[in-house]
């Protein structure tokens, strides 16, 4: 069973997994596996594979299909029994790891596929989200992706995946504190600003439809470092309709085909950042109490072209060899 710990120097919870350990000790510069035949998520093998959770479309062929993690860092099952161990803090590793296949095709990574079929892993992920928010003892749920080896993922078959947890994360905790201060000081979105500040000065938009606006932020920790945000204030990625979901897909397909058009098909991981949980917690009934006005959802794309070492792992500064405006510049040409 995986346990949660948190410490009091750094102020964050670690999962620790044991039952995950196994994955960690192949070869780092080993290929993928990609072989159909033995792909736990071909639709000929994901039966015996793993608990599927939901398919879309609900009925015929499924095109995306959503089945319980083999290795999960957390478990749906069981109570959390937070429990104080003297200046620490631990509870049950409860929570959730989803596995989104995106496609029944092996060979189709998500830049393959049309804006429909990317617009169907959406509207999954969407539904999931949903879903996930309805048991209340998880607080946040963050959807995710690794591309390649170097993006930690471990196997060839697109897929995206989702950690539903019992606490905020402490990067996404930390934007969400940084979007309401700004609110509560300027009594404007931080991210609109954002997006305004961009539109003027354009050198980092690589891409702007009038729905989602695709650039390169001004401090990338990382090089090619692109985010795709909608122009119009959404503070919650449950809330979108299915045209909206439409144009993040032509977005999403646009900037991911721009990576691998400048970078040769590059490793890479997304994250989608949305609202926490809207459920109030007992005793902290102003938790988030602005949110619909302060925070802005998004999705951020960073490509795996540098590995951090002694200097960024001791303070926490990265060192990014490419200015955001340059990769712009290359992204927009593409």
């Amino acid at each position: 069973m995986s346990e949660l710990r948190w410490g009091p120097v750094d102020q964050q919870w670690v999962i620790f997994a044991p039952e995950r350990a196994g994955l960690f000790l192949a070869d780092p510069e080993a290929q993928l596996p990609d072989d159909p035949a033995s792909c736990p998520l071909c639709p000929e093998n994901v039966d015996a594979a793993a608990k599927t959770i939901y398919l879309h479309p609900a009925e015929g062929d499924w095109r995306v299909r959503v089945v319980a993690n083999r290795y999960p860092a957390l478990h749906i099952e069981g109570d959390l029994k937070p429990t104080g161990v003297g200046l620490y803090d631990r509870m049950n590793g409860v929570g959730a790891h989803e596995v989104v296949i995106e496609s029944r095709d092996h060979h189709r990574p998500l830049a393959e596929l049309s804006v429909e079929e990317i617009t169907g892993v959406l509207a999954t992920c969407r539904a999931r989200l949903v879903d996930l928010r309805r048991d209340l003892r998880l607080r946040y749920v963050t959807i995710f992706k690794n591309h390649g080896g170097d993006a930690g993922a471990l196997l060839a078959h697109g897929h995206t995946q989702i950690i539903a947890t019992p606490f905020i994360p402490t990067l996404p905790r930390a934007e969400l504190i940084h979007a309401r201060d700004h609110f509560l000081h300027k009594e404007r979105c931080l991210f609109c600003d954002l997006i305004h500040q961009e539109e003027i000065h354009s050198r980092r938009v690589v891409r702007n439809d009038d729905a989602y606006l695709t650039f390169c932020r001004y401090a990338s920790p990382h090089p090619f470092e692109m985010w795709v945000m909608p122009r119009r204030h959404q503070h919650d990625f449950a809330l979108l309709t299915d045209g909206d979901l439409t144009l993040f897909a032509a977005a999403l397909k646009d900037a991911l085909r721009r990576l691998n058009a400048v970078l040769g098909e590059p490793a890479y991981n997304f994250a989608l950042k949305t609202a926490p949980s809207p459920h109030p917690r007992p005793g902290r009934p102003n938790d988030w109490s602005t949110i619909e006005l302060d925070y802005h959802w998004h999705l951020e794309i960073i490509p795996r072209l540098t590995r951090p070492a002694g200097f960024e792992w001791a303070t926490g500064i990265s060192i990014n060899p490419t200015p955001p405006e340059t990769a712009a510049d290359y992204l927009r040409r593409a």
